[in-house]
């Protein structure tokens, strides 16, 4: 249920791209007006991602989803409905603060209420409903512009309320995190809401916790920028970054327009862009099944290596204006690849990761500085790949020849840099981080 918060994720960066070509007729916008008018949201994530820390360690993590989703149905309405630019502007950017805030609670909830076998797979529940919703969007945006000569951007938008509206209701349902309640002192409903999840001893499950609060109060751990915790922030910075500089949002968000740079039509790159959902959604669902059996670099080294393979062959193909290969399925081949060697690392890995290497009292404050670098990356890449793609002099290959050495780059810090965490709770990573890294 609290996985669907990602289907919102999903489905939103990926319906923006059907919208591109009417807004920017519409609106009677440049090629930056459309940058900025597609990276709205991004910044608003970025704020939602800077604001939403304190909050939610104080009011808890399922009341501050309950009134995130009941506010992201109004502004998805009034995002819907604008009948201006400006106003369209305004609550794009009130639904990406939302977005912000909503990314970066619902891994961490997922990750405080899952067994530590079974973890990896359930915070990737989170990651395979944003892939979901994004294959879903992709669909719904080539139905909507093939029944409606116009307006249909209205309808791409507005269809978002209905999953906003289940996730709403379904949060009336759930319980608290029994970490954040062990956190407030609340150990007798941590106990009840561990024994409602199944827990085999959950009495010996929160006592392993206020263990574990009462030595990071020890030790330093209360404060995010402390010296004991500056490797799992260098950590979640990077890995949050390197996240982004696969150029995977770039391609998500532009990939009927980068299908029309080959020569395709709007129809058929759109259509084309089905292919690429389906695809995320395909790898998303083997990651599934490997995440939690081979662990978290294992993937994210097989990643990489696939990834750079086939941005280098996008890269060469746009250097080289050579639209040909394959029987002229070249370029839709390479990001289908690139699409399923990115499914199952970085978008398997990386908020399980992130929602794994905290300790308790600062984790949604680490949550939200992971969220925070994704989504700057994210927005300043989204923002400037329309047009430098777009620029004569540079084009689309020297933009993936950059991707291709970012993920070379990514390598080698999940092979040298990079603890696994598979099978092991929380507080043991916390315990053992703090063990190798104290001095």
């Amino acid at each position: 249920m609290i996985a669907l918060g990602g289907f919102l994720f999903g489905y939103d960066i990926a319906m923006i791209s059907g919208t591109t070509s009417q807004l920017e007729s519409l609106f009677t916008l440049s090629k930056s007006g459309l940058g900025f008018t597609v990276a709205i949201a991004l910044i608003g994530t970025i704020i939602g991602t800077m604001v939403v820390g304190k909050p939610v360690d104080r009011y808890g993590r399922r009341k501050s989803l309950i009134v995130l989703s009941a506010l992201f149905v109004l502004t998805t309405v009034g995002s819907a409905l604008s009948p201006v630019w400006g106003m369209f502007l305004f609550f794009r950017f009130l639904t990406g603060i939302l977005l912000g805030a909503i990314s970066v609670i619902t891994p961490m909830y997922i990750a405080e209420i899952s067994p530590a076998s079974q973890r990896g797979r359930l915070v990737m529940l989170n990651q395979f409903n944003v892939v979901a919703a994004i294959f879903l969007a992709y669909v719904i945006n080539y139905l909507l512009a093939g029944a409606m000569a116009s307006g249909s951007w209205r309808w791409m938008i507005g269809v978002e309320v209905i999953p906003a509206a289940l996730f709403f209701l379904m949060l009336l349902r759930v319980p608290e995190s029994p970490r954040w309640l062990a956190l407030n002192n609340q150990a007798d409903e941590a106990v009840r809401v561990f024994t409602r999840l199944g827990a085999e001893n959950p009495g010996a499950e929160v006592k392993t916790i206020m263990d574990s609060i009462q030595n990071q109060a020890k030790s330093g751990h209360g404060h995010l920028f402390s010296k004991e915790n500056r490797f799992p922030v260098m950590i979640a910075v990077l890995i949050a970054a390197f996240n982004q500089l696969a150029g995977i949002n770039a391609i998500i968000y532009y990939a009927p327009r980068i299908f029309e740079m080959t020569g395709l039509g709007l129809n058929a790159s759109m259509l084309q862009s089905i292919s690429i959902g389906l695809t995320n959604l395909l790898f998303t669902i083997l990651a599934l099944f490997l995440i939690d059996r081979y662990g978290r670099r294992t993937l994210l080294m097989v990643g990489s290596a696939g990834m750079v393979f086939f941005l280098s062959m996008l890269a060469k193909a746009f250097f080289t204006n050579n639209f040909s290969e394959l029987g002229g399925y070249g370029v839709m081949i390479y990001l289908m690849g690139f699409i399923a060697f990115f499914a199952i690392s970085q978008g398997a890995v990386l908020w399980v990761v992130i929602s794994e290497i905290f300790p308790g009292k600062v984790r949604a404050q680490g949550q939200a500085l992971g969220s925070f670098t994704h989504w700057v990356m994210n927005a300043g890449i989204s923002w400037l790949f329309p047009v430098v793609a777009a620029l004569p002099a540079i084009g689309g290959g020297p933009s993936f020849a950059f991707f291709a050495l970012m993920m070379v780059l990514h390598f080698f810090f999940a092979w040298k840099i990079l603890p696994e965490t598979k099978g092991k709770s929380l507080e043991e990573i916390q315990a053992e981080w703090a063990k190798k890294h104290k001095h």
